[in-house]
C-alpha cells in the first residue's frame, strides 16, 4: 500500500484532528487510500512552531514525548491536488494543498519512512487495518 511519511505533530492532526490538507512542495496525481508514517525527527523548535499552529486552528496536540514517530498510524484518502497561492484552514500559501478525507486510526506499525510517495507490503498492513 502507498504511504506519506509525515513529521509529527501533523501526522498525529491528520488522523486525530481532522488535519484535510497536507502542504507539500510537490503535486500527487494519486487519488485513494494512503497510510500515514510518523516521521521519526521532529525537532523541539519544529513542535512548538506546529503546536502554536495547531493552537490557532483550535486543536490542542499532546506533548512531544508521547506522539508516535517511526510508525505508521493511520491511513487517510487523498481525494484532490491543488496548488494555492492563499493560505486557508489547515492549508499554506504557496503549496500545493492535498485535500485529505476519511482518516482512520489503525494498530501502529513500526516502520522507517521515506521521502514521496513509498510502498508498505500489503501483508504488514492487512494485519491491523482489517
Amino acid at each position: 500500500m502507498k504511504a506519506l511519511s509525515v513529521r509529527q505533530p501533523w501526522a498525529w492532526a491528520i488522523i486525530y484532528a481532522l488535519k484535510d490538507i497536507e502542504n507539500r512542495g510537490w503535486p500527487i496525481h494519486y487519488r485513494g487510500d494512503i497510510l500515514i508514517q510518523a516521521a521519526k525527527t521532529c525537532t523541539k523548535k519544529e513542535y512548538q512552531l506546529a503546536r502554536e499552529f495547531c493552537q490557532s486552528m483550535g486543536v490542542v496536540i499532546p506533548e512531544l514525548i508521547s506522539l508516535r514517530r517511526g510508525q505508521v498510524i493511520g491511513i487517510v484518502t487523498i481525494v484532490d491536488c491543488k496548488f494555492s497561492q492563499v493560505a486557508s484552514g489547515w492549508g499554506m500559501a504557496g503549496q500545493y494543498h492535498w485535500h485529505l478525507e476519511n482518516p482512520r486510526e489503525i494498530t501502529p506499525i513500526p516502520y522507517i519512512g521515506r521521502l514521496g510517495i513509498f510502498e508498505v507490503p500489503d501483508d504488514l498492513v492487512m494485519e491491523v487495518a482489517a
